[in-house]
């Protein structure tokens, strides 16, 4: 691991809940696909499957920013125990319901609650920001983070995948259900790296959507997962129209890697400047990225079109979390990073139905057209929302106001 990634970990307690997280978060990326490779396995009805993995999602994406308003109210561990405890419960019924062919109600209540799992990485992150605000070093944190979220895409479905066609239909959500217990009962249990929490006044609460700059970040993001959850739906119909369906599993891993390596190194970088600059030259790369994929003619040839565009998609992340920063208070920063989730899960969901409906009227190729639009809509949205981009809220306590003290000592 490159030195600035190492140093990280000279703080006390960053092993330990850096770990911690890892684990917590897996589950995201193997809740939903083992929901639908278990429902699939069981009854055979794809439908079915496909809505309740939907239903997992909206509802996560209702309740997350929720849980995380809390958790900067009362704290991590205060909050994180108690909603842990409703997912797995939900998700012990769901494979109870599943096994024993109970009535589908039952199977959609229980994916309700499930999506009240708590956005772990945004626990994680809010736990760097405590250590190192106003440092170089959160910039190598929000970087490392972002490498984890993609290892955690590459590895997790297939995990999941694997484990319930080869062992039996329940084991991916059962063990997605298990790392999630661990990981975050390991994390609350380390006390001494908790942020503390920030009781809101009277007058002083509301949500961090009150803010407009996290507005414009959070309307970009639905779009941005739009291209996401259309690029996962239209290279498996792409995979799958070549005789290669197993392939498009490779095809996704090579464009998480391609985010992944990005992200690995624009942590070692060290920038001057606005962020929002890069901010919006990135949304821009990702949606020129999309072009190329209008073009693609075989599996190999949309690999490294993948790879490619996958590039512009962690260095976009960490910077989005750098503008959190400087727009949201510093008492609501868990639920600021968590609404830019909640507006990608809510794109995602959009994404693929749109592309399932253009697979379905003109074939797979035509269905990248569906990511091309997207990317240029996340475009119109981030350059009509610059303006509020560039003016940080006063108070914020973010990067640019520790930034700015750091000056005026320098100059004193």
């Amino acid at each position: 691991m490159p030195s600035p990634y190492r140093a990280l970990f000279a703080a006390p307690g960053s092993k330990g809940f850096s770990a911690a997280g890892f684990l917590g978060r897996i589950p995201v990326s193997m809740m939903g696909i083992g929901v639908v490779t278990m429902i699939s396995q069981l009854t055979g009805r794809y439908g079915l499957a496909g809505a309740l993995s939907a239903t997992v999602a909206l509802s996560a994406a209702a309740a997350g920013p929720q849980v995380s308003r809390l958790v900067d109210q009362y704290g991590q561990r205060r909050v994180l125990r108690p909603a842990t405890l409703i997912s797995v419960t939900a998700a012990a019924l769901l494979l109870c319901a599943a096994h024993y062919g109970w009535p589908d109600w039952v199977l959609f209540v229980a994916c309700v609650g499930i999506g009240c799992v708590p956005s772990v990485g945004a626990m994680i992150r809010a736990r760097w920001a405590a250590l190192y605000r106003g440092t170089p070093q959160l910039h190598t944190a929000y970087s490392f983070e972002s490498v984890m979220d993609e290892v955690c895409f590459v590895f997790g479905p297939i995990i999941s995948i694997g484990l319930s066609t080869a062992w039996f239909p329940e084991a991916g959500p059962l063990l997605a259900a298990c790392f999630l217990a661990v990981g975050v009962f390991w994390l609350t249990a380390q006390r001494a790296t908790e942020p503390e929490p920030h009781p809101r006044e009277r007058r002083g609460g509301g949500t961090a959507m009150r803010s407009r700059g996290l507005q414009v970040l959070v309307a970009t993001f639905v779009a941005t997962g739009a291209i996401f959850g259309a690029v996962d739906v239209v290279t498996v119909a792409f995979a799958d129209e070549r005789g290669h369906k197993a392939a498009a599993s490779i095809v996704l891993a090579v464009y998480a890697a391609g985010s992944c390596v990005a992200g690995m190194v624009f942590g070692l970088l060290r920038f001057a400047g606005a962020p929002e600059r890069r901010w919006l030259l990135g949304v821009c790369a990702m949606a020129v990225s999309m072009i190329l994929l209008l073009l693609v003619g075989n599996l190999p040839f949309l690999a490294v079109a993948l790879f490619v565009a996958g590039l512009s998609i962690a260095p976009t992340m960490i910077t989005t979390m750098s503008l959190i920063e400087e727009h949201v208070p510093r008492a609501q920063l868990t639920e600021g990073m968590t609404w830019v989730s909640t507006g990608l899960a809510a794109g995602v969901a959009l994404g693929s139905s749109a592309a399932g409906w253009v697979i379905d009227a003109a074939g797979a190729r035509a269905g990248y057209g569906v990511p091309a639009v997207a990317g240029a809509v996340a475009v119109a949205v981030g350059f009509l929302g610059f303006r509020r981009l560039k003016r940080p809220a006063p108070g914020r306590g973010g990067s640019v106001e520790q930034h700015s003290e750091r000056k005026e000592r320098h100059v004193a």
